[in-house]
């Protein structure tokens, strides 16, 4: 689902403010790919730089957007009855020739990630930027497809399940990347 103008103008405006203010400050952090034992920092499979939006050293504006956040877990939970309990999201900053390899949000071991949600901080952005969120949905006929979604203008969210990759950008690329949870089901 594509959402044009999400959040509104002037969110968007404070929150790529707040983010660039935590990145000067040195409040980013290379992302890690894994869970447990096996978390580590791979950069030619994740690129980003995150500062997750609860974090204290985020500003008003991060705590405006969880909370419009929160507002739209509950329309999900009341139109489409997915029993989400909660989100997660952090900036992210992809630097000039970052990506993230074709992956799903969703873990194997843990089927809490229900929705992944993408919120795009960039101005400007022209297609030969690059830096496309490349959707790879499954199709009954094997052909493979994809659908590329530049970052730019809006929000988009999807089943966490779907597989999905950032294209390399060719400028710094801003964003909040988040997931709706449910509570994980036991494993049987």
């Amino acid at each position: 689902c594509w959402i044009a103008q999400w959040p509104g103008p002037a969110l968007r405006n404070t929150l790529r403010e707040d983010l660039r203010r935590l990145q000067a400050a040195g409040g980013l952090s290379p992302a890690s790919v894994g869970r447990g034992e096996g978390r580590a920092l791979r950069s030619g499979i994740r690129a980003d730089a995150p500062c997750w939006l609860d974090d204290p050293r985020c500003g008003e504006p991060a705590r405006q957007f969880l909370a419009q956040q929160d507002e739209l877990r509950g329309m999900l939970n009341r139109s489409l009855f997915l029993g989400l309990a909660e989100h997660e999201a952090p900036y992210a900053v992809y630097p000039c020739g970052g990506g993230y390899a074709r992956h799903r949000d969703r873990f194997r071991d843990n089927d809490a990630r229900v929705v992944s949600w993408v919120s795009y901080l960039n101005t400007d952005w022209a297609p030969e930027d690059g830096g496309a969120l490349r959707l790879h949905p499954e199709n009954e006929s094997g052909v493979e497809s994809w659908i590329d979604v530049p970052p730019v203008g809006g929000s988009i969210c999807f089943l966490s399940e779907l597989e999905h990759e950032v294209l390399p950008a060719r400028r710094e690329r801003l964003s909040i990347a988040g997931w709706f949870r449910r509570t994980p089901r036991e494993a049987v």
